[in-house]
């Protein structure tokens, strides 16, 4: 029997377990109790109902086995087996043909959480020459890595590990940890087992968020605020903790730039003030701004609640400006500080420097949402890498486009064709905000090629499917995109092609098969990830069999106040920018402010009349991944139905009982799911699961997957106008909607 230690990558933690197979078959998968981080940072994960369906994903009946061209009319659902040769012939063959005609910039890239680095397809993009790929960064990290490089010159992070600092007696030291829009409890068990651990010492947990999750049970205090104005809490905490003088004041008049700016902008937000924008009351402001600054070295972490918002970046900026108030920026149990891995990853895979300035300034929406496009990260980069030295790419922040621009460039030919596309790990008829566009969208392509396990909703609209190897069936690096300074490896498990049944391939492989038909065959020298690896860890003086060898697990001892040693912080002024000069440069507020919500009872009294609830989305489902393992079926006998939580108050008066399906409708249409009632929320709001399709239902039109049936993308918008001004992030997690009992479903 073969053994191998692989990295999982169905969940953000990246456990890696041990993985038994005979002659190519999966035996079976346990913890690998060799991995350093187990010990320290989580407990066994023998309960992770993705970890008990292994078998079932690997071989399940549905899984895409060999390449797919459509015979018929898009999702018509005919398909013809082809080889791998043939695949990439064609589909380089039309791509060519395409770039001919409009240009490499009329090929865009659709790109999910997981399953491959970011440097594979973006090295293929540049090499091919098109700066359009979008992914859902612009509501998941980049946020928060864009605003912590523009703010320190490299993003404290700490959302799928943290580990507690301990002084020689044993003692945590971070004395407060601040949670906005999250539900470790729920989705991060890893961080949720070291703060359980942490409250044991007396640390103080403060969490912010519209639903009394199972981590706001256990707060100290909870602050329960009215979906999207989150700013405007945080400035408030800002305005009380420099009124009352509770700062670090030696941090922040050695290491910070513009607190008198800041201070001018906090008396725009007192608790009394602030208190009729949130709902939270002007003495719990207070009495939470206290808490924190008192307990300090403090640890803020935020997610997705905050980043899914039209006012989330400057949520972020604020939430950081917290920290400097605190003096927790790269101190022991404060916001540590990594900096690059000391190998090659990411930013010198890519091939950035192969794209012109003249193709970086298509790249479609960072004209106008600049925090995310080449200006933004460009200037980002000089200052980063003037300090840090390595020319790595700037904290895994890849130039994305704007995805809701790109869908739109396809349907309107402004600002010029968009007419092919290729889609790896993602699924945006259910993952993309405004459904009926994203189908409108795709469906227009001269070209669509999807990488996937499984014919979901999208790649039933594709013109070419090809099968692609599971964590299982491949091997990992990663220095959490560039962002960390710890590298973790996992071996393949098991192979990704058995003679007969199955013949799938790495997206890298994938990649490569396509450039080198497209492009010159010398910018792909490395034939599988293997030699890739090898490559990235030449400067360890390593190669990625002997990195395994010495335990898949490289994290330098950490070294703290690093902006003492460097004479400053990487940014413009040298210091914390409270006040920042990066945002200035890039023409906007160069300090936090509250905007209201776009679609709100406050700002859209009228169309409240019609739409009378706060409608949010997401919340993570913990048998799921987003919109993954539904067709799986121990997973989906834990959580069969969607679900839409219902205040019972707000039930009542709409005769909804528990279990009943019902109707959510927004002005940009309705679906239906399963009533939950809820008293753990305001009666004013909803909260409906996300990431539902039915792989059981017909995949060809009109069912699709049953992706019109429960997706909560049909009820929301992405319009550019309602997008996050810096970052172009959409709202997810407010809008309005109406509910009403359906038919038995």
């Amino acid at each position: 029997m073969e053994v191998k230690r692989s990295i999982c990558e169905f969940c953000n933690p990246r456990c890696r377990h041990l993985v038994y197979s005979e002659a190519g078959r999966l035996v079976k998968i346990e913890p690998d109790p060799s991995d350093p981080r187990a010990g320290q940072v989580w407990p066994p994960v023998k309960a992770c109902p993705r970890f008990l369906g292994i078998k079932e994903f690997m071989y399940h009946p549905d899984r895409l086995r060999f390449p797919l061209k459509r015979m018929g009319d898009k999702g018509e659902g005919k398909w013809k087996q082809i080889s791998w040769d043939q695949a990439f012939d064609e589909i380089a063959e039309k791509l060519v043909s395409l770039r001919d005609k409009y240009g490499p910039e009329t090929l865009a890239l659709h790109k999910g959480t997981y399953r491959t680095r970011e440097w594979e397809y973006s090295r293929f993009m540049n090499l091919f020459g098109s700066p359009n790929y979008i992914s859902p960064a612009n509501v998941c990290h980049n946020p928060c890595i864009n605003m912590g490089a523009a703010l320190f010159g490299w993003p404290p992070l700490h959302r799928t590990f943290l580990r507690f600092e301990k002084d020689q007696n044993g003692q945590i030291l971070t004395r407060c940890v601040m949670i906005i829009g999250m539900n470790p409890a729920n989705s991060r068990p890893h961080i949720w087992h070291s703060i359980r651990e942490a409250k044991k010492a007396g640390t103080k947990l403060i969490v912010i968020d519209p639903r009394k999750t199972e981590t706001a049970e256990q707060a100290d205090i909870w602050l329960q605020l009215r979906p999207g104005t989150d700013t405007a809490l945080l400035m408030s905490m800002i305005n009380v903790i420099i009124e009352e003088e509770l700062y670090d004041k030696d941090f922040v008049n050695k290491w910070c730039h513009g607190f008198s700016a800041l201070k001018e902008r906090a008396r725009e937000y007192s608790p009394e003030k602030v208190a009729e924008v949130t709902w939270i009351s002007a003495d719990k402001i207070k009495e939470a701004a206290r808490l924190y600054a008192v307990n300090r070295p403090c640890i803020t972490i935020n997610s997705m609640g905050l980043e899914q918002q039209s006012n989330g970046v400057y949520g972020i900026h604020a939430k950081f400006i917290l920290s400097m108030l605190t003096g927790s920026i790269d101190v022991p149990g404060g916001e540590y500080i990594p900096g690059p891995a000391k190998c090659r990853i990411e930013g010198e895979m890519e091939c950035a420097d192969r794209l012109s300035a003249e193709q970086k300034a298509k790249q479609i929406g960072t004209d106008r949402f600049r925090l995310i496009g080449w200006p933004g990260r460009d200037m980002i980069l000089s200052f980063s890498m003037k300090k840090w030295g390595k020319p790595v790419s700037v904290c895994g922040v890849f130039a994305a486009a704007h995805g809701p621009s790109v869908y739109r460039a396809i349907l309107t030919g402004e600002p010029y064709p968009v007419r092919a596309m290729i889609g790896m790990a993602s699924n945006p008829l259910v993952t993309q905000a405004n459904t009926k566009l994203v189908y409108k969208a795709l469906k227009a392509l001269d070209l669509y090629v999807v990488l996937e396990y499984w014919l979901t909703p999208s790649a039933e609209l594709a013109d070419y499917v090809l099968p692609v190897a599971s964590w299982l069936e491949r091997p990992f690096l990663s220095a959490g995109m560039g962002t960390l300074d710890t590298i973790i490896g996992g071996e393949k498990g098991l192979p990704s092609t058995l003679e007969g049944e199955y013949d799938r391939k790495t997206d890298y492989e994938i990649f490569r098969g396509i450039g080198i038909r497209t492009g010159n065959p010398e910018d792909w020298p490395w034939e599988d990830l293997e030699q890739v690896y090898d490559y990235m860890l030449e400067p360890l003086g390593l190669t990625f069999k002997e990195f395994m060898e010495q335990g898949g697990y490289y994290s330098p001892e950490r070294q703290y106040r690093k902006y003492e040693q460097m004479g400053g912080f990487a940014t413009p002024t040298g210091k914390a920018e409270m006040y920042s000069t990066i945002l200035e440069r890039l023409g906007y507020d160069p300090l936090p402010q509250y905007e209201e919500p776009h679609e709100s009872p406050v700002s859209q009294p009228e169309l409240a009349k019609e739409y009378p609830l706060i409608l949010s989305t997401g919340g993570r489902v913990k048998v799921y991944f987003h919109s993954e393992h539904r067709q799986i079926e121990s997973i989906r006998k834990r959580y069969p139905h969607p679900i839409v939580q219902i205040h019972p108050d707000t039930a009542a008066q709409l005769k909804i009982e528990e279990g009943d399906w019902v109707w959510i409708e927004s002005p940009r249409g309705r679906i239906r799911m399963k009533a939950q009632l809820f008293d753990g929320m305001h009666p004013n709001m909803v909260q409906c699961d996300h990431g539902w399709w039915f792989p059981e239902l017909p995949g060809e039109e009109p069912w699709l997957h049953g992706v019109w049936e429960s997706n909560v993308n049909v009820l929301t918008d992405d319009d550019p106008d309602v997008c996050d001004r810096l970052g172009g992030g959409w709202p997810l997690r407010w809008a309005l909607c109406k509910v009403y009992k359906a038919k038995v479903y």
